[in-house]
């Protein structure tokens, strides 16, 4: 089974949500500068999270239906944070503190391996971005994306998948057609 998956179904079992928000499209989550130590489940709708370059947004990561969010910088030092995260359209997210998170992980060896798990799939996929994004064309970085997360071009805008690949809207859509 899913690692992210098991580890929202223990949440859920354990009733540890301890609360539910509603974005509406453009609203933000979380602003640079602010901190954030909560870990969001995606219950429906689509978020973004990005960093904004001299007046240039960098899209860095997704999250959609069933997906975990969080600006993991905070999240884990507990300081602020350059990342923004904002809805893409209106968006159900379910919270969970930092600390009734922990308290999950750390109460087996089961949900520290778990997170473990998670944690390691997150890294090994930042790195095959910074790889991709450094040393292959964009056809190659669409068709990886395409390949490895279909459901991305389900649920996000272009003119966002663009900005996640590195490269313009009208490049992305010259590769869509060809």
């Amino acid at each position: 089974m899913n690692p992210i998956s098991t580890l929202i179904e223990e949440i859920n079992n354990q009733n540890l949500w301890s609360k539910e928000l509603e974005l509406n499209r453009n609203e933000y989550l979380k602003v640079k500068g602010s901190v954030d130590t909560n870990l969001y489940l995606v219950v429906k709708g689509s978020l973004r999270i990005f960093v904004l370059d001299k007046l240039e947004e960098h899209t860095i990561r997704f999250g959609y239906k069933n997906n975990l969010i969080t600006a993991l910088d905070s999240f884990i030092n507990e300081k602020p944070s350059d990342f923004y995260i904002q809805a893409l359209k209106k968006t159900t997210l379910k919270m969970i503190s930092k600390a009734e998170f922990l308290n999950l992980v750390l109460s087996s060896s089961k949900n520290i391996e778990i997170w473990s798990k998670i944690l390691e799939s997150f890294i090994l996929q930042q790195m095959e971005r910074e790889r991709d994004i450094l040393t292959t064309s964009p056809i190659d970085r669409y068709y990886r994306v395409l390949n490895r997360s279909p459901q991305l071009f389900q649920e996000i805008p272009s003119k966002y998948i663009a900005s996640y690949l590195r490269m313009t809207p009208e490049t992305l859509s010259r590769i869509k057609k060809s």
